[in-house]
C-alpha cells in the first residue's frame, strides 16, 4: 500500500527525385549506420514525384508525393509548399487491405491551369486541394486517427494522444520528470510486482478432462510420463473453448470456439522431460521450484490462416536515444542512434487502420519501449550505438534493423518469419519486408545450416541478454513471448506465451517442449505489457476475447460496449495483429 501510494503520489507528369545513386546512397547509409536527418532519409527504396502549383496563373507552389517503398506502396507523404509555408501530410492507402502489394502506383496531377491537386491511380481521381476545395485540411481538422479521403481510398493519418494505464502514466512520469525515476520505477517492479501474477493449480485426479483435439492442430508438447496423465484446472482462463470441462491435459492443444485456426494449450515447466529440462545447461539455468510450478499459457495460430502485421504506439517505441547506451554513444552528435528523435512528417497513431478491423483476428501487445530496448552490457552493448532495437511497419524502417538481434518480421508475400538479423539481411531480405520488430536476443535461435535449433547463448546472461530484471538478477515474472512450430500437413503455427511468472530459462524450456524452431521474448511485468486478445462474431456482433480474465481492464466500456485495445481506440503501445486471409 505504500508502495502503491508513493507511485500515485508522481502520478508520367512526374519528375523523379531520387536518382539510382542516390538511392544506393541511401542504402548504403542504412547498412553502416550514417546519421540520416529525418526517417524519410533512412528509406532506402523511397521514390518522389513533383508537380508544379498554380495560383491565378502564376506558380504559387509546388506538391512532391513521397512513395516510401514502392515494392509495399502503403505509406506516402504528400508535401505542399505554398506562399504561406509547407505543409506534409502523411497518406495510407486503404486499398487490398489484406495484400500488401498495392493495386497501383499513384501519380500527382495538376489541372485547372495548374491549380488543382490531385491524386490519380486505378481507381479514379481525386482532388485533394484547390483554390475552392482542400479536402486535405478538412482531414486534418477532423482529428480523426484515420480520416478517410478520396471516398476512402485513401486515409490521412492523423496524430492523436494513446491511451495510459495507471502504471504506465506513473511510470513514464517517474522516468522522464524525476531525477532517479528509473530506479523508483525498478525498486517498486521488484518488491511489488514479482510474483504477483503468478498462476499455480493443483490436478485433478477425478475431474474429466475435455478431449484434446485431432493431430491436424498443432504439435503437442513433450512432457514427461507423469506430466500429461492428469488433467489440470485453469483458473482466469477468459476464452471459450466450447466445453464444461474446467479440466484440460497439459501440454495437448483445444480449439477456440467460433475461432478456426486458434488453439490453447497449459503447462507447467516442472511436467517437462528430463531431455529437456537438463539440456544445455551452459547457457539456461535450472529452474527454481516457483517458476517450474507456474502455469504457463500458450495460443497457437496457424498461419496458413492469418496475415500478420505489426504497428507502433502513439509514444512507444521511441526513435531517440535510451539511457541504457553507454555514454560514448549518447555523446555523438545525434539526436537519436539513426540521426533522428522523432519519425516528423510519419504519424504514430497507435490503432489498426478501419479498412483492415473488421477482419482482425488477434491483437497481442508488442516488445519493450525504448527505454529499455537497448544494451548497457556485453558485445552488443560495444556496437552499433548499443544495437538499439529496430522495428518497420508498412514497408517503412523507422528503427534500422540491428546485427545480433531477435527479429520478428512479415513479408510482401505474406510470410511470417523469426530469425537473428545479420549484416546480410540487409540486402537478402529488407527489400521484400512489410512489418518487422526487434526484441533482444533469442531464447531459441535456428541455424539454417544444420537445420537444428538451441537455446540462445545468452538465455542466462541477465546483462548481455538485456533481459531485463533485479539488480540481483533473479527477477522471476510476469514475461510474453513468441515462436514459430512448424507442424504436421506443411502448416506453421506462431504460439504466443504468457507466462505467470518465469526467467528466460523457463521460457526457454517451455517453448523447447513445444517443438519450437525459433522464439524470442515480447514484452514483460503486467498484465497491460502481456495482453492478448481475440475477436469472433456472433449474431452480428463482435465477441472479444482475452487470453486472461484481467486483460480486459486495458479495453474501454461504454454501457454493454467494449471497445477492444488497438481497434477501437489509439493505444501508446506498440503491438501486433492478425488478420485473416481471404478468399481469392
Amino acid at each position: 500500500a505504500a508502495i502503491g501510494g508513493i507511485l500515485m503520489l508522481f502520478a508520367g507528369l512526374l519528375t523523379p527525385m531520387l536518382s539510382a545513386p542516390a538511392a544506393a546512397q541511401s542504402r548504403f547509409a542504412q547498412q553502416t549506420g550514417q546519421s540520416v536527418p529525418d526517417v524519410v532519409g533512412l528509406q532506402p527504396y523511397r521514390s518522389v514525384q513533383s508537380v508544379t502549383i498554380e495560383s491565378a496563373g502564376r506558380p504559387g507552389g509546388s506538391a512532391s508525393l513521397i512513395d516510401l517503398n514502392p515494392g509495399v506502396g502503403r505509406w506516402f507523404v504528400l508535401s505542399v509548399r505554398t506562399a504561406s509555408g509547407q505543409q506534409d501530410f502523411h497518406l495510407e492507402s486503404a486499398a487490398n487491405p489484406t495484400a500488401m502489394i498495392a493495386l497501383t502506383v499513384p501519380r500527382l496531377e495538376v489541372t485547372g491551369q495548374g491549380s488543382t491537386l490531385a491524386l490519380v491511380d486505378r481507381r479514379g481521381r481525386c482532388e485533394l486541394w484547390s483554390e475552392v476545395s482542400r479536402e486535405l485540411l478538412e482531414a486534418r481538422r477532423s482529428g480523426l486517427p484515420y480520416a478517410p479521403l478520396c471516398g476512402g481510398w485513401w486515409y490521412l493519418r492523423n496524430a492523436v494522444a494513446g491511451t495510459y494505464t495507471p502504471i504506465e502514466r506513473v511510470t513514464e512520469f517517474l522516468r522522464d520528470y524525476v531525477w532517479g525515476g528509473d530506479h523508483i520505477v525498478n525498486f517498486v517492479r521488484e518488491e511489488a510486482f514479482g510474483d504477483v501474477y503468478a498462476e499455480h493449480a493443483k490436478s485433478e485426479s477425478g475431474a474429466r478432462s475435455a478431449s484434446p483435439p485431432d493431430a491436424l492442430g498443432p504439435a503437442p508438447a513433450l512432457l514427461s510420463s507423469e506430466g500429461g496423465s492428469l488433467p489440470i484446472e485453469v483458473p482466469n482462463l477468459g476464452l471459450d473453448l466450447g466445453t464444461d470441462s474446467a479440466a484440460l491435459l497439459m501440454g495437448s492443444w483445444y480449439p477456440v470456439r467460433d475461432a478456426s485456426g486458434l488453439f490453447f494449450s497449459v503447462v507447467r515447466p516442472a511436467a517437462l522431460p528430463d531431455s529437456i529440462l537438463n539440456s544445455d545447461r551452459r547457457h539456461v539455468n535450472r529452474l527454481d521450484e516457483i517458476e517450474a510450478n507456474a502455469l504457463d499459457y500458450l495460443m497457437a495460430m496457424d498461419l496458413g490462416q492469418f496475415e500478420l502485421h505489426f504497428a507502433v504506439g502513439t509514444d512507444e517505441p521511441r526513435v531517440g536515444w535510451s539511457d541504457r547506451a553507454q555514454p560514448q554513444w549518447r555523446s555523438v552528435d545525434r539526436p537519436g542512434p539513426d540521426g533522428f528523435d522523432r519519425i516528423t512528417p510519419l504519424v504514430r497513431n497507435g490503432m489498426v487502420n478501419p479498412s483492415v478491423a473488421s477482419q482482425v483476428a488477434v491483437t497481442f501487445a508488442g516488445g519493450f519501449k525504448r527505454e529499455h530496448g537497448a544494451f548497457k552490457y556485453g558485445a552488443l552493448a560495444a556496437r552499433n550505438f548499443g544495437s538499439h532495437y529496430g522495428f518497420m511497419q508498412q514497408g517503412v524502417m523507422l528503427s534500422r534493423l540491428q546485427p545480433g538481434l531477435a527479429t520478428f518480421y512479415s513479408t510482401i508475400d505474406g510470410a511470417v518469419g523469426m530469425q537473428t538479423w545479420r549484416n546480410e539481411d540487409d540486402l537478402s531480405l529488407l527489400p521484400r519486408l512489410v512489418d518487422a520488430r526487434q526484441n533482444g536476443v533469442p531464447l531459441i535461435d535456428y541455424d539454417p545450416v544444420s537445420g537444428t535449433s538451441a537455446p540462445g547463448e545468452l538465455v542466462n546472461q541477465w546483462g548481455a541478454g538485456n533481459w531485463s530484471g533485479s539488480s540481483e538478477r533473479q527477477l522471476r515474472t510476469l514475461r510474453a513471448g513468441a515462436c514459430l512450430q512448424p507442424a504436421a500437413a506443411g502448416r506453421t503455427y506462431l504460439i504466443f506465451g504468457y507466462f505467470s511468472t518465469a526467467t528466460p530459462s523457463a521460457m526457454t524450456r517451455v517453448f523447447q517442449a513445444y517443438r519450437c524452431r525459433y522464439a524470442m521474448q515480447l514484452d514483460i511485468n503486467a498484465l497491460e505489457h502481456t495482453y492478448f486478445a481475440l475477436y469472433t462474431h456472433s449474431n452480428g456482433r463482435v465477441v472479444v476475447e482475452h487470453l486472461i480474465d484481467g486483460m480486459v481492464a486495458v479495453d474501454r466500456k461504454g454501457g454493454d460496449q467494449l471497445a477492444p485495445r488497438f481497434i477501437g481506440f489509439p493505444d501508446d503501445r506498440d503491438f501486433f495483429y492478425l488478420v485473416r486471409r481471404q478468399p481469392p
